[in-house]
């Protein structure tokens, strides 16, 4: 088994790194140390799997991409897998603000995330881990209490607590959320993301709203408004298929291209050939 660990000298009553480490467990490794931490402890899976347990909730299996974390004073069990031992890095977490911070997602009530290597948090983190190698001075001990601060918003953003049920009704939900990809679908930026924070839902929510009335995902409806419009400006404008991917939505004709022969069975170009013969 091999890492690295370091202590930090900068300190914040509000919200500071204390130390970072990264480890390559050997099978079956266990923390040998208090098992009740003094501060707040957030591990990354960077490869292979474990399990994971803190108290009052069951034993889970983790793997590369998932999130686990320590919480202060919360007796926790955590273990390398036998046969695929698992590689993390880990941020030491306090200062009077951390526990509020947290309060807000699901990380602060399961202690764990699954899979969130392409969020947001997943990469302001590990921006985070990499600032918090370089040497102590004042330009990175700002950078490191901002990048913080970013990746407990996007933490709080892309995993965040059930709230209170939403007063509108499920038939309701589903027409605002039509409505809002089909005013938008245009926009290159929108991201399912997008429409699940203006609405105050979860993704698996309107996953599942989506999939039970119209049996699509909300990715898949938004992919669909855009071909369903790229073959309108086929068919009746003389636009570039250049052109046709950025009005619907696309950054570059390739991936639109892909998507349409995907969509249709056609490339762009031989689909406006079929409607001409």
């Amino acid at each position: 088994m091999d890492g690295s660990y370091r202590e930090l000298s900068n300190k914040s009553l509000e919200s500071n790194i204390l130390f970072w480490g990264q480890e390559n467990c050997a099978p079956n490794y266990t923390f040998k140390g208090n098992n009740v931490r003094d501060n707040y402890v957030i591990h990354y899976i960077q490869r292979g799997k474990g399990t994971f347990a803190s108290a009052n909730h069951s034993m889970v299996t983790l793997q590369a991409g998932d999130v686990f974390i320590l919480p202060k004073g919360v007796p926790c069990f955590y273990q390398a897998d036998s046969k695929e031992p698992w590689s993390y890095f880990w941020l030491g977490l306090s200062g009077i603000k951390i526990r509020a911070m947290l309060s807000d997602s699901i990380l602060s009530t399961q202690n764990y995330l699954r899979q969130v290597q392409d969020s947001k948090f997943c990469q302001s983190l590990q921006n985070l881990f990499e600032a918090a190698h370089s040497p102590s001075s004042l330009t990175n001990d700002i950078l490191i209490e901002a990048l913080l601060y970013y990746t407990f918003y996007n933490l709080n953003i892309e995993y965040p607590t059930k709230r209170r049920k939403n007063s509108a009704t499920k038939d309701e939900q589903l027409r605002a959320a039509i409505t809002y990809l089909r005013q938008n679908f245009e926009d290159s930026s929108l991201s399912i993301i997008d429409l699940c924070n203006k609405m105050d839902l979860s993704r698996s929510y309107l996953y599942t709203l989506f999939k039970n009335n119209l049996g699509l995902s909300p990715q898949q409806f938004l992919i669909n408004l855009r071909m369903e419009q790229a073959k309108e400006y086929l068919a009746n404008t003389d636009n570039t298929i250049q052109e046709i991917s950025r009005i619907i939505g696309y950054n570059d004709e390739f991936t639109f291209s892909k998507a349409f022969k995907k969509y249709s069975g056609f490339s762009p170009k031989i689909y406006r050939q079929s409607l001409t013969k």
